[in-house]
């Protein structure tokens, strides 16, 4: 699915430990007073956003918390206002995107997306990795996957990676890498390396 990046700049909602995948729906509460203004101020616009994933890195004094080059862009579904102020949202995630931060006259951050360039798996590759990773996932949901059997790899990747309780590093690793074969490749690793740790571990 191709998406329209916005054309203007966009917040960055920075959170340790979270990646947001297109077609995913992360639901976030929302408490931080820059962060509340974030969702005013996106209501009362296109509602997109970037979720940006914060590096586990030493932080010089002085300076914004560092974030992983990739992002997911989303767009907001829901909202609820609490009484006190704080949201409940669910976002859509809409596509992976690179991004440059960009001066900001309001609390929280902002950036411009650029294009995360995505390379496809063809022919018998495709087939064979979409056979493979539909198995590992339906292994680990324990029921059928409400997808249809022509859901392409790249898709199926991110389904299982979001399934699989790795190392951040690792999840870095796969969610910023371009090449879907690469990517379906080190998933399926991981779940294996995963499955196996958990069977000494029995």
């Amino acid at each position: 699915m191709h998406v329209q990046l916005p054309n203007t700049e966009v917040p960055i909602f920075p959170l340790p430990g979270a990646f947001l995948f297109p077609h995913q729906v992360m639901p976030l509460h929302i408490f931080e007073p820059r962060y509340r203004q974030m969702v005013e101020d996106l209501l009362d616009s296109a509602g997109r956003l970037v979720i940006g994933t914060l590096l586990r890195e030493p932080v010089p004094a002085g300076r914004p918390p560092q974030l992983l080059g990739v992002a997911g862009l989303g767009e907001i579904l829901r909202h609820q206002r609490l009484e006190d102020g704080r949201y409940q949202i669910l976002v859509l995630g809409l596509a992976r995107v690179r991004f440059e931060e960009v001066p900001s006259d309001r609390l929280y951050r902002r950036v411009r997306c650029l294009p995360f360039v995505e390379i496809d798996a063809a022919g018998a590759e495709a087939e064979e990795l979409a056979d493979r990773l539909r198995a590992a996932t339906s292994a680990r949901l324990h029921q059928p996957l409400p997808l249809p059997e022509s859901a392409p790899p790249g898709l199926l990747a991110d389904l299982l990676l979001q399934t699989l309780r790795a190392p951040q590093a690792i999840l870095e690793r796969a969610y910023v890498e371009p090449s879907v074969s690469r990517r379906a490749r080190l998933v399926l690793r991981a779940a294996e390396s995963g499955d196996a740790a958990a069977a000494d571990g029995a």
